[in-house]
C-alpha cells in the first residue's frame, strides 16, 4: 500500500484556537515557543477523514475494539486515517466512549500543526439496525464528541433517510442546505468541548458531509444483506450518505453462502457499481491479500484487520510458539 493512503501527516496550518480553549492552546504554544495565535480558520477541516475524501483521497482505517487509555493514545498517534469504535457487537457504554474520546485528544500534536484538526477522527458503530434505528443513542453518540455514526444493516431508502436525518440538527431559517432536514435535539454537552469550538460554532460545523460541503460528520452506512443490495441505488439517492460500507461478513450470511463465494463477490461489486455511479466513496473490510486488489477496483474506503496495534507482538509470539514446540 502507497505511504501517501495511510499517512495523516499533515503540513503545518495556522493555530485556529476558539472560545475558552484559546486561552488554553495559546499558553501551550506559548510555552512550547511562543508560536503566534491566530483566529481558526473554518477552512481547515478538523475531521481528517473529510478532508482526504473531499479531495478525492483513498483512506484507510480499522474497526477496533480496546477503549483503554492505553488503546486510545496508541491510535490517536497512528498512521490511520479514522477509527471506528464498535458499539455493535461490544457493549453501548456512554460513560467509556466519553473517556476514550477525551483521550484520543493528542496536546502535543495539536501544538505541532497549529490547529485543532483530528488526524484519527473517531467514529461509532452503533447497535441500532436500519429497520430499528434509535435516535436517541445517534444523538447521545454525536454529544459526546464523535466525528461520525456507523449505521449498520441499512436496507432501503427509508431506513438511509432516517439515518441522515438523526445526525443532523434542523435547520437555521435560510440554510444553504435544508434537506434531509434533521432531527438532533440541540443540549449541553461534551461535543464542542472536545472539539475545541464554541457551541455556536460547533452546531454550525457539525453537520453531515458532503450534503453540507462544510460538515465535519462522516456518516457510513452499512449495506449488508440481499436487501440492501438490491436497493442500494435508491439507498445512494439519499443526500448525506459520506461513506457506503460493504458489510461483507454478514453478506455472506444474508445469501448463505461462504466469504468469497461468486454470488458474494457479485453482490459487493454490484454495491461498488452503484457508488461509482452515484459518486459515494465505497468501503469494504479488507487483508494484507486483498487491500491493493479492492483499491485498484475502485473502493475508496478500506477497513484493515482489526487485530489492534498489537498485532506486531501476537506474530513474535506465534515465531516464539512456532520454534519453542519445534
Amino acid at each position: 500500500m502507497s505511504r501517501s493512503l495511510l499517512s495523516n501527516r499533515r503540513e503545518p496550518r495556522p493555530p485556529r484556537p476558539s472560545g475558552p480553549v484559546s486561552l488554553i492552546l495559546a499558553l501551550i504554544l506559548s510555552a512550547l515557543g511562543g508560536a503566534a495565535v491566530l483566529a481558526q480558520d473554518p477552512s481547515v477541516r478538523l475531521n481528517g477523514a473529510i478532508d482526504k475524501l473531499a479531495r478525492g483521497e483513498a483512506i484507510a482505517g480499522a474497526i477496533m475494539y480496546d477503549f483503554s487509555l492505553f488503546g486510545a493514545r496508541q491510535f490517536a498517534t497512528s498512521d490511520l486515517d479514522f477509527i471506528i469504535m464498535d458499539m455493535e457487537h461490544q457493549a453501548l457504554d456512554f460513560e467509556r466512549l466519553q473517556i476514550f474520546l477525551l483521550a484520543m485528544t493528542d496536546k502535543a500534536a495539536i501544538a505541532k500543526q497549529g490547529n485543532l484538526a483530528v488526524r484519527v477522527p473517531a467514529i461509532v458503530r452503533i447497535p441500532t439496525y436500519g429497520r430499528n434505528l434509535e435516535e436517541s443513542i445517534v444523538k447521545q453518540v454525536l454529544d459526546l464528541g464523535a466525528f461520525g455514526i456507523m449505521f449498520p444493516a441499512i436496507e432501503t431508502r427509508e431506513q438511509a433517510l432516517q439515518a441522515v436525518r438523526s445526525a443532523r440538527y434542523p435547520p437555521r431559517k435560510g440554510s444553504a442546505h435544508p434537506e434531509p432536514r434533521g432531527l438532533r435535539g440541540n443540549g449541553n454537552m461534551p461535543a464542542a468541548w472536545f472539539w475545541g469550538l464554541s457551541r455556536p460554532e460547533y452546531t454550525r460545523r457539525a453537520d453531515a458531509w458532503p450534503v453540507d460541503p462544510a460538515g465535519e460528520l462522516l456518516l457510513m452506512l452499512q449495506v449488508e444483506t440481499v436487501k440492501g443490495v438490491r436497493n442500494v441505488d435508491e439507498i445512494l439517492s439519499v443526500p448525506g450518505i459520506g461513506v457506503l460500507f460493504v458489510g461483507p461478513n454478514d453478506l455472506s450470511h444474508s445469501l448463505g453462502v461462504e466469504d468469497g463465494a461468486p454470488e458474494h463477490e457479485a453482490a459487493i461489486q454490484t454495491v461498488l457499481k452503484a457508488c461509482l455511479a452515484h459518486g459515494v466513496p465505497c468501503a469494504i473490510t479488507v487483508n494484507a491479500s486483498n487491500v491493493v486488489g479492492r483499491l485498484r477496483q475502485g473502493f475508496k474506503v478500506v477497513s484493515l484487520p482489526s487485530g489492534g496495534l498489537q498485532v506486531q507482538m501476537d506474530n513474535a509470539l506465534r515465531a516464539a510458539r512456532s520454534e519453542l514446540t519445534r
